[in-house]
């Protein structure tokens, strides 16, 4: 059953977060690569139009003078598309902010396939294999535009390099106001005793969705949204393991690399149990609408039912 909810954008949640954060810290600057309609830093800018910078269609020029406005004490916030943002600014990111890990915040929008009709050129999926292995950064994905607001406010105040990613479309909402985000720690959404789906991003109201259907069926899934990839919450995945026996993560990305990596590399060093993955597989995806091509690549409520079904029948 897909339960109604409301949507809302993460990227204007985060341009109205930025203004918001400029009033209270003259410290915080913004840079985009000309794409600050896109990301929506464009709210910052017309606010603050002596702390922002347009570099132009030149990310990498960004990232080092994001990283060199770092080094001189400002909070710096910097955005793209995710795929802009991480695969064509990989070894600025490595050695620019990661080394040295100075304090910049890349807030990349457009994340996964929800890109949509810009095609497979435009499809960030590597890009959270691509941060998490960055040491020092940490990596957040956020379930939708409450917990962004959150997250951009506690990156403001954490000191160390973030990369966070958002969605290009609206997002249905899961959190309820008053929620409070915590660096490192997964949120619980849903108990349950006999599996476990850990998502992330869009995938966590999937995962609700996919719970709920679930529980008409006698099955009770816990579900826990895990926007922190890095550090993750090893103890809430331990846990789960041990009280649930069987797990799923869903994810919009690459099996590789990502959450199901993440997760997966805890439950084998502290507990095993069945698990199995609902992410993309080993291949590039086309132009298409979002949710068509959410559909195509099983990222639905029912990929997530398929798969805890899967893991229930090897539990034991």
């Amino acid at each position: 059953m897909v339960m109604a909810r409301r949507l809302a954008s993460t990227r204007e949640a985060y341009g109205k977060t930025l203004v918001e954060l400029g009033h209270e810290n003259p410290d915080i600057v913004v840079l985009d690569a000309d794409l600050s309609k896109s990301t929506r830093t464009n709210l910052f800018a017309a606010r603050f139009p002596q702390r922002f910078f347009d570099c132009g269609v030149a990310e990498q020029n960004m990232v080092g003078i994001s990283a060199g406005l770092a080094a001189s004490g400002k909070i710096v916030f910097a955005s793209s598309f995710a795929v802009f943002a991480t695969a064509r600014c990989f070894d600025q990111l490595r050695v620019s902010v990661a080394q040295p890990r100075l304090n910049v915040k890349i807030v990349a929008t457009h994340g996964g396939v929800t890109v949509g009709e810009d095609g497979f050129s435009h499809h960030a999926i590597e890009d959270l294999a691509l941060a998490c292995s960055l040491p020092g950064f940490a990596v957040v994905v956020p379930a939708d535009a409450v917990e962004t607001a959150e997250v951009i406010r506690a990156a403001s105040v954490t000191p160390g390099p973030f990369y966070i990613r958002l969605s290009r479309p609206d997002t249905p909402v899961v959190c309820e106001d008053g929620y409070c985000f915590s660096l490192g720690k997964a949120a619980s959404m849903r108990q349950g005793s006999d599996a476990t789906i850990i998502a992330n991003g869009l995938m966590v109201a999937e995962a609700l969705d996919a719970a709920e259907s679930l529980a008409g069926q006698g099955i009770e899934c816990r579900v826990l949204n895990m926007s922190t990839l890095k550090p993750l919450d090893e103890e809430a995945i331990v846990l789960a393991a041990r009280e649930t026996g069987a797990i799923v993560t869903a994810e919009e990305h690459l099996r590789q690399g990502g959450l199901g990596s993440g997760v997966a590399q805890v439950v084998v060093q502290h507990d095993p149990v069945p698990m199995s993955f609902v992410a993309l597989t080993d291949t590039y995806t086309h132009s298409g609408k979002p949710q068509e091509l959410l559909r195509q690549h099983g990222l639905t409520a029912d990929g997530i039912q398929s798969a805890i079904k899967s893991v229930l029948s090897r539990k034991g």
